[in-house]
């Protein structure tokens, strides 16, 4: 059975946010044309994703040592393991975030740093670091106020870019996008612009 973990890195609902709404209509449309496979939801705001801070390097050096890790160690180094453990096991994955200052909050570099290890994820080799993720599958759904796909705002985005750049280190072949753009800037097709990305997220999830 599939499983599909759906990341969302916002701290509203989608009665709020455009790229939530649009998550949502996705992960529905999902389930109805995927009945037999697993939706996990992610939740960053509502979970536990440690920073790699002095604990976990502490922690991890103990673990090398045999030494034993203090409570907070273990547990930071403990919940590092489980999230990228789940990220690994998955089969596909759907991040949904805002554009926030031309990237995405800072909760999502977090999680990114949890789910990038070496064994998992990827290893190194004499040729570098190779992904693991090869059968994988990835999509990004994200909001922005103004119009950044095209002209020279479009290089000023970099929360996807990144996004793709991870995903493409760790083996996933492609990162798809679904960009809700313009609410802002075109405050009177505001409503047009959700139900277009709405649409279009249903459509994407039945192929998905």
């Amino acid at each position: 059975m599939p499983t599909l973990l759906y990341i969302t890195a916002h701290p509203h609902d989608h009665e709020t946010s455009f790229s939530m709404a649009a998550g949502q209509a996705f992960i529905e449309a999902y389930r109805e044309s995927h009945p037999s496979d697993e939706v996990v939801h992610l939740d960053l705001y509502r979970s536990s994703i440690p920073h790699i801070d002095a604990d976990v390097f502490s922690g991890w050096g103990k673990l090398q040592s045999g030494s034993e890790l203090t409570a907070e160690e273990q547990s930071k180094v403990s919940r590092l393991n489980e999230l990228s453990d789940q990220f690994a096991s998955a089969d596909k994955y759907v991040f949904v975030t805002p554009m926030w200052n031309f990237s995405f909050p800072p909760i999502m570099k977090a999680y990114i740093d949890s789910i990038c290890v070496a064994g998992k994820t990827f290893r190194y080799t004499e040729q570098g670091p190779v992904g693991l993720l090869t059968n994988k599958k990835a999509l990004h759904i994200q909001a922005r106020g103004g119009i950044y796909s095209e002209g020279p705002a479009a290089q000023t985005e970099s929360g996807h870019r990144y996004l793709s750049i991870i995903m493409s280190f760790l083996g996933v072949p492609k990162l798809e996008g679904i960009f809700v753009e313009g609410h802002n800037q075109f405050k009177e097709r505001a409503d047009q612009i959700k139900q277009d990305a709405i649409e279009q997220a249903r459509k994407v999830a039945k192929q998905f």
